[in-house]
């Protein structure tokens, strides 16, 4: 499978001279297995320029949501394949506190877009899953999910083909002031051995305690649960609006100076727009 990232950026999108080398696009990551199937991690404003690419094709895509919040779907509908004649759009929406699974199409109806839901050519299903569902297949991917500590919950999900793991946590408070929807070592085993975690690195522990309960995890958080998990490969994901190029820079430096304390061999990175990785 093929993984590319195209919306890096957390709560608002960013535009600028001082945002170009990591992007300043919204959440959205597209991973496309062998079998050809096209799996799309959220729905933030990257996933406009993906459209580009699928809407040369005709099968299937599915579009896992973590949860409703703005940055998260608000590029669906600058979607292309939305628009096209019976092309087939599942969507699975997280496990949010208020069961609103209908929101990423709500946010195009009456005086907020000028082309409402109904006028779409696509077929658009909403695949709602059992509560207690945390499994399931789409292609060859075997996919699971669990809940997020984040302010109206969510889900976080790993994708599985063959020998090849990817855990997609982003907008999770690992240690958050209020109640845990799920533990660390939850997480831990949820993530056990992926080859790429993507985790939410909003913040860093500079910026706490003012934005502690806010719903994200600082970047050392991050590297301690993807070394406890035995992650090969650790995407720093979610970037403050407010940190730069530069500012990313020096936050993927401070987590190498933290790996290497640890005596790991975990790989960390800042996720960049348009970075591709292959897996077996």
């Amino acid at each position: 499978m093929r993984l590319t990232f195209y919306g890096v950026r957390g709560s608002i999108p960013t535009p600028g001279a001082d945002y170009i080398r990591y992007g300043g696009n919204t959440a959205c990551v597209h991973v496309a297995l062998k079998d050809g199937t096209d799996i799309v991690l959220d729905s933030g404003t990257g996933i406009r320029l993906l459209g580009e690419l699928l809407i040369q094709k005709s099968s299937p895509i599915h579009i896992l949501l973590s949860h409703n919040h703005w940055d998260h779907i608000q590029g669906f509908p600058f979607f292309m394949p939305i628009y096209q004649d019976g092309r087939e759009i599942n969507i699975y929406p997280g496990q949010t506190l208020l069961n609103e699974p209908t929101q990423i199409l709500q946010q195009m109806e009456g005086s907020l877009f000028p082309v409402p839901s109904a006028a779409l050519k696509a077929n658009i299903q909403i695949q709602t899953l059992h509560t207690d569902q945390h499994k399931f297949a789409i292609g060859e991917a075997s996919i699971r999910r669990l809940p997020l500590n984040h302010p109206g919950r969510g889900s976080a999900y790993t994708l599985e083909v063959g020998n090849s793991k990817i855990a997609y946590i982003t907008d999770n408070e690992l240690y958050p002031p209020y109640k845990k929807e799920t533990e660390f070592l939850e997480f831990v085993e949820f993530a056990r051995d992926a080859d790429l975690l993507i985790h939410d690195a909003q913040y860093m522990v500079s910026d706490m305690p003012k934005k502690n309960g806010w719903g994200h995890s600082v970047a050392e958080e991050a590297v301690k649960l993807a070394m406890a998990c035995n992650a090969k490969k650790l995407a720093l994901y979610s970037h403050d609006p407010e940190r730069t190029d530069d500012d990313i820079d020096n936050v993927v430096t401070h987590c190498k100076e933290y790996i290497a304390v640890a005596e790991s061999t975990l790989q960390v990175f800042a996720s960049t727009e348009g970075q591709t990785l292959d897996f077996n």
